[in-house]
């Protein structure tokens, strides 16, 4: 790494560290204040209290994270506008764009780490922070419902299979009192009714099973049995992703922000045949989620052209500008997910719209720069 990548970084991390360790504080420290009688009830000590923070201080990275970089960036280069350093490297002919490399780098990097925390991290935090809220509470009724979930109805349109499941697992995915109908080849309705069931190799076992063939609308009993497999092709993850997202569509929830983007498209693999307000709904999310770790790349292209503008310049402009750039952002990717939800826009361009939008006027902006 050259000596001015090293300087130019090293100007960078630390405003980045005083943003991203300032939002942390301050959020922790509200949100304790909020919470701290719920955390009394919870008999939660400071070690647990510790915990809860740490396991959900990811979902707030996410959401803070350009806007720390943004802020930084900002910073960053009025500083060096001010102290004319911008106009002495370009004199030395290094462009724009090859002095931006060390802030392009750290987009990539913040925008994978994004990506990272939003799927393999955010969707389980609930599960995790409610398991820390009742550690210390007897409640046997609460415990059970931390993992198990009631009357689950599930559809596989994919394969034309109906589940009825009274009580299912979500993290071994046992089944308790599964039935499960379909249309054999000739033309018959069958049935299965079972205490238990629970995933194997290449389909499911039924426990204490019986399978009937209705016919007229009477049951033929076929086969009962303790031990019954069936190659089902249903997968424990596109049944999580059934809850998840048939919870969110049941409440008109406005943005699965937990659901990850496997569980989305397990979800739409299930059902091709979709009514069209689902499938606009879906289709806008998962381009949002892809679009979304990309924003921190976006945030670089915006920051170069309003910060590295000559003059002396206070730098709290930076700040100002900012709040006024992601106010702007925010407003444009509302309108987008509105618009791709309703049909009126392709699903791709609904989700990617505001990175567009900003993106290539950053771009434009920076190749305009003197």
């Amino acid at each position: 790494m050259r000596l001015l990548d090293r300087y130019v970084l090293r100007e960078l991390l630390l405003p980045f560290g005083y943003c991203l360790g300032g939002f942390l504080i301050f959020w922790i420290v509200f949100d304790w204040s909020s919470d701290f009688g719920k955390f009394q009830e919870a008999r939660l000590r400071a070690t647990d209290v510790a915990e809860y923070y740490a396991v959900i201080a990811p979902e707030f990275l996410v959401q803070i994270l350009p806007v720390a970089l943004l802020l930084a960036l900002l910073y960053a280069l009025t500083n060096h506008a001010r102290h004319n350093e911008i106009t002495a490297i370009r004199a030395a002919g290094v462009s724009l764009w090859r002095l931006s490399a060390p802030y392009f780098a750290m987009g990539l990097v913040c925008s994978g780490v994004v990506y990272a925390l939003n799927e393999y991290w955010v969707p389980d935090i609930e599960s995790r922070t409610e398991a820390i809220k009742t550690r210390h509470v007897r409640n046997p009724k609460a415990q059970m419902g931390r993992d198990w979930v009631q009357s689950l109805g599930f559809r596989n349109t994919r394969d034309g299979r109906r589940w009825q499941i009274a009580s299912f697992n979500v993290k071994t995915a046992e089944m308790l009192g599964p039935k499960v109908d379909w249309m054999s080849p000739d033309g018959s309705r069958r049935w299965i009714f079972a205490e238990r069931a629970m995933p194997t190799n290449g389909g499911w076992v039924f426990l204490v099973a019986s399978e009937f063939i209705e016919s007229n609308s009477t049951y033929a009993p076929g086969l009962q049995t303790n031990w019954l497999f069936k190659p089902f092709s249903e997968m424990p993850e596109e049944i999580r992703s059934e809850i998840k997202i048939s919870q969110r569509l049941s409440v008109l929830r406005p943005q699965p922000v937990d659901v990850p983007i496997r569980e989305i498209r397990h979800y739409l693999s299930l059902h091709p045949n979709a009514a069209a307000s689902e499938k606009n709904w879906l289709h806008t999310k998962l381009h949002g989620r892809l679009a979304a770790p990309w924003t921190c790349l976006v945030v670089v292209l915006i920051a170069i052209p309003f910060g590295s503008a000559s003059g002396r310049r206070n730098v709290f402009v930076g700040v100002a500008s900012s709040i006024f750039i992601c106010f702007s952002y925010f407003i444009f990717s509302q309108m987008g997910q509105a618009l791709g939800t309703l049909g009126t826009l392709p699903a791709w361009l609904a989700g990617w719209l505001p990175n567009m939008v900003f993106g290539l006027g950053g771009a434009w902006l920076t190749a305009r720069a003197r």
